[in-house]
């Protein structure tokens, strides 16, 4: 059987205008595979950067890599979900979409207390956020210093860290502090003068021991090693050029990083619970339909959103499930 739907496909390189909604097929999942009727799929730098001029891509470029929604048919060999079952799926390829097959390994249920906004902008930057606070080995009472903490994986990395009974410093514009300090974070404005708003910031905390960077700034960068001692406890997700000089981890996908694989993977249903029972807050500040998707990304690409955007189906407004679509 051949399912029919809608998804949002990169037409040329460029920028956002390039985006267009197109149907498209989707066949019944093969061996291993599971088809999932998209609820909600969340938007990432990387959705934007993957069509950009340079990039290196083909078009059509599929985009989207994390999404929430109802299974609706599995292929031979799906052992672990059936037809009706609410899941997240990450990573994917083409998750802006009303439909997109799926292996059933980067499948997890979705518990009912988890809206399928909230699912469906948690794992991608949850999963980065857990890699580099297991990396830079956060325990309780270690005082850490979070760079870019108001967006999607700087505000994981706190609120991980803090579940871990860390103490938290974590650098922010100022229109972010009374959000990271609910958090549990001792909120610091970044710019001139950073390294010594931090060590005033945590004199009463005691010595910053890890720090994790979110944003990739020169400062953000001076700032850890000037901190933290042990430079194996410094992780960059963003600065991976000048990790190796600096002697600090270097976290991700790109040339000589860490890419986490087995921390990552275990990460879907470790975020999905804490998501789901309230330990971790997925803040979504835009929901976009799939037709909007062009100014989702040029809201993404200014870098002001905060928190997470993501696209809803309208599957997802029949159900009631989303937040309210801009």
């Amino acid at each position: 059987m051949t399912y029919t739907g809608r998804a949002v496909v990169a037409e040329a390189l460029g920028g956002p205008e390039v985006l267009r909604v197109v149907s498209r097929d989707a066949p019944d999942p093969g061996p291993g595979e599971v088809l999932v009727a998209v609820e909600a799929a969340g938007v990432n730098p990387w959705d934007w950067k993957s069509y950009a001029p340079g990039s290196g891509a083909t078009p059509p470029v599929e985009l989207g890599v994390e999404v929430a929604g109802v299974v609706r048919a599995v292929g031979t060999g799906v052992r672990w979900f059936s037809p009706g079952d609410e899941v997240v799926a990450w990573p994917v390829r083409g998750g802006y979409a009303d439909l997109v097959k799926v292996p059933q390994r980067v499948v997890v249920r979705r518990p009912a207390s988890l809206p399928a906004t909230a699912a469906a902008g948690l794992l991608a930057a949850g999963a980065a956020a857990l890699h580099a606070v297991v990396a830079t080995e956060v325990d309780a009472d270690d005082v850490v210093l979070v760079h870019g903490a108001s967006g999607g994986v700087g505000r994981m990395a706190v609120q991980l860290a803090v579940l871990r009974g860390a103490h938290v410093v974590a650098t922010a514009s100022p229109t972010w502090h009374a959000c990271l300090a609910r958090l549990g974070a001792v909120p610091v404005a970044h710019g001139p003068g950073l390294l010594d708003r931090v060590r005033a910031a945590a004199a009463d905390l005691g010595e910053v021991v890890a720090a994790v960077d979110a944003v990739g700034t020169p400062e953000a960068l001076d700032t850890s090693v000037a901190l933290v001692a042990d430079r194996r406890r410094v992780a960059t997700l963003v600065a991976l050029d000048r990790a190796a000089a600096l002697g600090i981890r270097a976290l991700g996908h790109g040339p000589g990083a860490d890419p986490g694989a087995d921390v990552r993977d275990a990460a879907r249903g470790q975020l999905t619970a804490l998501a789901a029972d309230g330990s971790l807050d997925v803040l979504v500040t835009g929901a976009y339909a799939l037709e909007d998707a062009a100014t989702a990304h040029r809201r993404s690409r200014d870098g002001h959103a905060g928190g997470k955007l993501v696209l809803v189906t309208d599957a997802a407004r029949a159900s009631g499930d989303h937040a309210p679509v801009h």
